[in-house]
């Protein structure tokens, strides 16, 4: 859609008739005059209805009037003629946490027009940490960014932001993951009665803090040695609260279809929604199930199981490196895996794991690098491993043990095994919401680092241009809900993701011509364009397309549901 079609569609739009309480701002109800006017805007107001002509008030953290025309005196004036304008975008299942701390302005996301992230995901929140894990963060993030860590538990941790904002919202979910290292450690068995009972008891805890739900992390350590019993009793106390179950399942490729039904029975044995996290079928030769998944979970939809998904709009996932690796051999943490690796008893069953993963992907080329702990690693950022071990004159699989034990298993990863048929089929389908699984980033300082995963700079712009716009997989007022009222009806959020008055004033201002993702795999540091305004809570923070240093964020809460 090009900026003449697009302003004339508005102007039909227009024309058909703006909802009647948009048509009909009721200005008596707002007491003083607003602090800022969106004028003139196409607004897509998050319902996932069609976009209608308005403007937007907003009065301190709310929305005041949306309405044709409205009042401007005193206000700052924020010109959206020939723009689009939506509730803030929600990024469901997002790693901007800690980042937060070392750069608050959230660069690479809030220039996507995300306000809010939500956190604690993959079974690993911000805590509970035990007495290591607290050590280990705390000399880490003094060592590398000159952050001090003062806490140790979601409380802390919203204490923290509260007293030392950034310029987005954010929320979190429980990490089972986390509880289970905190109670049970980094072994794999199963959980003791007394263990059990604890753990659940963190849960509880961290719902009462103000979580949004609980996340599993089932491909990694210590979530992924949670047998069904344990799973479905953590989840157990969302059901009082309505909030979702979020799994990064057992496995994404050749037994996907087994890990969706033991996700779909924690949700049926719990009694609470189900969130499969970046839904995929990875590898070419499960690119068939794409489909027989969406029908399984349409079918437990019919059969009264709550369950959505969230998928980001790549053919690529991001993990560690380690993850190659089969299960077993991470039993015990970061140590007695690096021991199983060196261990020549060990490596023949090893590499014939590894191998038959890479294969499941494709080839060493569809593996790349895209971070490391160590600086004498650094030759390896951003490079396919197949061509790196080329370069180098090494076995694969022998260079792949070399950088795993020379960088402590820090290393990060891209994998190339989706299908782009299918990325858009997710996308488009009706249970499915967007996320970008990735953190903050930023071209510039710490968060510089590295060759992360396009996704933390370029998803809800590439759902908006590339998908909407270009492939026209779904209109854009069905991006838009996928993005934000959608998510936040979800997650108890109720005054959020919606365009109306009394709603918090988080807003995106965007141009549906325009609006594109820039970064690539190759070069991913690279801000999107398109989205020249972003408000959180009433405040500007992009303006014009420059990051104003607000940092107006705060972190959300689900609202209580009724009994």
């Amino acid at each position: 859609m090009n900026r003449r079609t697009f302003l004339a569609r508005a102007a039909c739009i227009a024309a058909l008739g703006a909802p009647r309480w948009a048509r009909e701002a009721v200005w008596a109800q707002v007491p003083t005059q607003p602090d800022i006017v969106v004028r003139g805007a196409t607004v897509y107001d998050g319902s996932g209805g069609a976009p209608f002509a308005a403007d937007v008030a907003l009065g301190g953290d709310r929305i005041v009037a949306v309405g044709p025309v409205l009042p401007t005196t005193g206000a700052e004036v924020v010109d959206a003629r020939g723009l689009a304008v939506a509730p803030g975008f929600i990024d469901v299942h997002s790693h901007t946490d800690l980042v937060l701390l070392v750069n608050p302005n959230a660069e690479s996301k809030i220039r996507q027009g995300v306000t809010t992230e939500v956190v604690g995901q993959d079974g690993s929140s911000i805590g509970p940490w035990t007495d290591g894990e607290f050590e280990s963060t705390r000399d880490r993030y003094r060592r590398l960014y000159d952050v001090e860590i003062d806490f140790r538990d979601l409380p802390g941790f919203f204490d923290r932001l509260g007293r030392t904002p950034a310029s987005v919202n954010l929320a979190s979910m429980v990490g089972a993951g986390s509880v289970r290292g905190a109670v049970v450690g980094q072994d794999d068995r199963g959980a003791t009665a007394e263990e059990l009972a604890r753990m659940v008891a963190l849960v509880r805890e961290g719902l009462a803090a103000g979580a949004c739900g609980l996340s599993s992390g089932l491909e990694y350590v210590p979530s992924g040695f949670a047998d069904l019993e344990e799973l479905v009793a953590l989840a157990e106390p969302l059901r009082a609260r309505r909030l979702p179950y979020a799994s990064h399942m057992r496995n994404e490729d050749d037994r996907l279809i087994a890990a969706i039904e033991e996700t779909l029975n924690v949700g049926r044995l719990a009694g609470v929604p189900v969130q499969v996290s970046h839904l995929k079928a990875q590898g070419q030769r499960n690119w068939w199930k794409a489909r027989v998944v969406l029908d399984m979970l349409e079918a437990a939809q019919a059969d009264r199981i709550d369950v959505m998904y969230d998928r980001y709009p790549y053919v690529a996932y991001a993990t560690g490196l380690s993850n190659l690796f089969p299960i077993w051999s991470r039993d015990g943490g970061t140590d007695a895996f690096l021991e199983r690796v060196a261990d020549s008893s060990l490596e023949a069953r090893i590499e014939q794991a590894v191998r038959a993963k890479v294969v499941q992907l494709g080839d060493w080329n569809s593996v790349q690098i895209t971070s490391t702990q160590s600086e004498s690693l650094a030759w390896a950022r951003g490079r396919r491993f197949g061509d790196l071990a080329a370069e180098r004159d090494a076995e694969p699989y022998l260079l792949l043990k070399q950088i795993m034990l020379e960088d402590r298993s820090g290393t990060g990863m891209v994998g190339f095994g989706m299908d782009e048929g299918n990325t858009e089929r997710f996308l488009a389908h009706p249970f499915g919401m967007v996320c970008s699984d990735g953190g903050a980033r930023a071209p510039y300082g710490p968060l510089s680092e590295g060759s992360p995963h396009p996704r933390s700079y370029g998803t809800f712009p590439r759902v908006l241009g590339h998908y909407c716009r270009e492939r026209q997989a779904m209109p854009v007022e069905t991006a838009v809900h996928k993005i934000t009222a959608m998510p936040a009806r979800r997650l108890n959020f109720r005054d959020r993701g919606v365009i109306r008055p009394g709603a918090v004033a988080d807003l995106t201002v965007f141009d549906p011509a325009t609006v594109a993702d820039q970064a690539t795999f190759e070069n991913p540091h690279q801000y999107p364009t398109g989205v020249p305004h972003v408000i959180v809570g009433g405040a500007l923070v992009i303006k014009d397309g420059e990051h104003t240093g607000a940092a107006p964020g705060r972190i959300v809460k689900p609202d209580p549901v009724a009994a």
